[in-house]
């Protein structure tokens, strides 16, 4: 029996999984790797020891599990949208900048919006610039590393760059492409050429292929250096989050995918184009299909840091905070400890944690922190409907939801369900099944079937939803001085 190969690059780690064509995981490995933060409000991944070494790290640990089955395709994501600015073979030129927790590219986003206009912006390419955007960063290039511009002829996401690295082909995703703004079209699928000329000159835009589609196969070089045979087909691959959605079969128009992750990132499936100046409209992984999606700028990552500043490992967290019950003995936390994306997209919100006393402790900052994260999600889940989606499946995935805590605050605090899949292992899951399909061995139909429901507390519900009156009003009450703030800081540590 022939197995699928799928390998995500994400912001932490990056993970890989066997799979037979119905789905069995045969294998999993990880690898670890960090961020790095030169500058504050920067973000970046090195392209060939973070994204190359680790997909072959990865690769080299699972086939040996394969024994003598063969590998029938390779599915590939990672994170996105990124900029990796390289030559004309290929050969990165600097650290890539990565989505939208990198903000350095905030004048550049006013600029181009003043010159396009936000509204035939968002009308041709379906998303408002952001820190999200791909062209803003572009253009930060141009303005400050010219020397770097100037041999700048080719751009690559962490998918395309492995798939360059393994096929040597050039291609883009649909989807990625969708989330380049303001270089894309997102009604006739191809790239705004007038647009890209003006922000990019000399870059040579990449041909376009579906996320599913074969590009090409594994090179020899490629083979020598993961330990894959030469000639096993490629897919053009995606962003991650797209395709942890495919991977818990989040495929039908009002499925919502809510990830628990570094970063908190929902995705609900459309049966037509909608846009919403506080969210993100991109085309889907499929044709015929598109997507609103929001994210946070943190989550898992906050929790993170409390960990890290506390000493405590997670278990001890958890239980400290499942203690504290709901509402965390009066505490409210805005999550925004990286600047926030949607539905505020303001790179200079600050975190900010709303009724400390002497008497509150670890794990009551623990729970703060899960609990702002879920009215983040809250609040982008109105800003879905106001835009005209339905929300009507919720579907959980992601690391977040070990231990059952998050998922249950998550749950009282919309008053919803959420339905949990068999098989919660991220995005490499849903890069295999996309190379199933490609390779014709599964439609995908019981891919990851759900296994069990988070069902919400009503009690806890009407606490969550006088809390929820006062998340929502601590940001404009607090949205000049932390922007007071975020400029003193900018002005001190100014590259």
């Amino acid at each position: 029996m022939s197995l699928l190969l799928g390998v995500d690059i994400g912001t932490s780690s990056s993970k890989g999984v066997l799979t037979t064509p119905d789905g069995t995981v045969v294998a999993t490995a990880v690898r670890e790797h960090s961020v790095s933060r030169p500058h504050p409000g920067w973000a970046e991944h090195d392209a060939r020891e973070v994204w190359w070494e680790g997909f072959a790290a990865v690769t080299r640990e699972l086939l040996p599990r394969a024994g003598d089955r063969p590998i029938a395709a390779i599915g590939v994501s990672g994170i996105g949208p990124c900029a990796l600015p390289a030559t004309a073979e290929g050969e990165p030129l600097r650290p890539a900048i990565l989505y939208g927790i990198d903000t350095r590219s905030v004048a550049e986003i006013a600029e181009l919006t003043a010159r396009y206009g936000a509204e035939t912006i968002v009308e041709r390419g379906g998303s408002p610039l952001t820190t999200q955007a791909v062209g803003p960063k572009l253009a930060w290039l141009r303005r400050h590393e010219p020397r770097v511009w100037e041999r700048t002829r080719r751009l690559f996401m962490a998918s395309s760059y492995l798939v360059h690295e393994l096929t040597g082909e050039y291609v883009l995703d649909h989807h990625s492409a969708s989330q380049t703004s303001p270089l894309y079209d997102s009604r006739d699928h191809a790239w705004i050429d007038d647009w890209a000329r003006e922000i990019a000159p000399g870059l040579e835009l990449p041909p376009l292929a579906w996320p599913g589609e074969v590009v090409g196969t594994v090179t020899a070089s490629a083979a020598a250096r993961t330990g894959l045979a030469t000639g096993v087909p490629v897919i053009a691959g995606t962003i991650d989050a797209w395709a942890e959605a495919v991977s818990v079969g989040v495929t039908r128009p009002g499925d919502v995918m809510v990830m628990y992750g570094t970063t908190m990132f929902l995705i609900e499936v459309l049966a037509e184009r909608r846009t919403w100046p506080g969210l993100w409209g991109t085309v889907g992984v499929t044709p015929g299909t598109y997507d609103l999606a929001a994210g946070m700028a943190t989550s898992g990552a906050v929790t993170d840091w409390l960990r890290q500043l506390t000493g405590a490992v997670y278990e001890e967290l958890i239980e400290e905070a499942r203690a504290a019950g709901p509402g965390a003995g009066g505490l409210v936390m805005l999550p925004y400890f990286a600047g926030e994306r949607t539905p505020l997209f303001d790179p200079d919100a600050r975190g900010l944690v709303l009724g400390l006393t002497l008497d509150h402790g670890r794990g009551h900052l623990y729970r703060a922190a899960l609990e702002g994260t879920a009215f983040g999600v809250r609040h982008n889940l109105e800003a879905m409907r106001s835009a005209g989606g339905e929300a009507g499946r919720l579907v959980a995935v992601g690391g977040g939801t070990k231990g059952g805590l998050w998922t249950r605050i998550v749950s009282d605090v919309l008053g919803r369900a959420q339905t949990m899949p068999s098989v919660t292992i991220g995005a490499c899951y849903g890069d295999a099944l996309l190379a199933a399909r490609a390779a014709g061995l599964s439609d995908g139909e019981d891919w990851n079937p759900p296994v069990g429901t988070v069902e919400p507390d009503r009690a806890a519900g009407k606490i969550y939803d006088e809390l929820y009156a006062v998340y929502r009003g601590l940001y404009p009450a607090t949205r000049d001085a932390a922007h007071a703030l975020a400029a003193l800081s900018r002005d001190r540590d100014a590259p």
